[in-house]
């Protein structure tokens, strides 16, 4: 059975994971260490020569093909928002495919094996639309999304508070690259409920 990996679908970067003897490991993204760390840029751009960029060499190249680049699709995702790039449009799930891709790519590169599975990371917040979105855009790169889970429950599981045996109640505060997110949730039971959640999407 393939290793399945974790992504952090990010507003301004984007993250994958996997673990290796129990303990969670970046994967690096092919271009190295860049102005985002080893993460992708959550950007993807057609180049003026038809190609498409997605992460590093997308950002690089933003500040003079503008019209041709695309930052922040999460925040249009669930919606009908069309991006029109070199006369062709995309949806929010195809750009975000196009990221997904990349990641799968660099995960298969870092582990040596097909990579065909994934858990993909969501803010609290998003509804019903947004979720099934981040799940189509996992398919069209190519994934089986075996779950969708609430950025806030995945950080919570990363710091072993499923483990604990004790009821709880948690904040978790997340200053993101273009989001603020604040989160309250109960544990117990062996279950995580968010309570409430509130932030600001323009703000990171």
């Amino acid at each position: 059975m393939g290793k399945i990996i974790g992504i952090d679908l990010g507003t301004s970067n984007s993250c994958g994971f996997v673990l290796e003897a129990g303990k969670p490991k970046v994967v690096p993204s092919a271009e190295g260490s860049t102005i985002a760390g080893k993460t992708v840029p959550s950007v993807v751009a057609v180049a003026k020569d038809g190609q498409i960029l997605v992460g590093e060499p997308a950002r690089r190249q933003s500040v003079t093909n503008p019209e041709g680049t695309v930052f922040k699709a999460k925040r249009k995702m669930g919606t009908s928002h069309k991006y029109k790039l070199d006369g062709k449009e995309y949806t929010p799930q195809q750009i975000s495919a196009f990221i997904l891709r990349k990641i799968k790519k660099d995960a298969e590169e870092f582990l040596g094996e097909p990579v065909d599975k994934a858990v993909i990371t969501v803010p609290a917040y998003f509804d019903d639309n947004q979720r099934q979105a981040t799940k189509d855009a996992g398919t069209i790169a190519g994934l089986d999304v075996v779950r969708i889970i609430n950025e806030p429950t995945a950080a919570s599981l990363a710091y072993g508070l499923d483990k604990q045996h004790t009821e709880l109640k948690i904040l978790v505060f997340d200053l993101g690259g273009g989001t603020l997110d604040v989160t309250i949730m109960e544990f117990g039971d062996g279950v995580f409920e968010v309570k409430s959640t509130s932030g600001d999407t323009q703000l990171g």
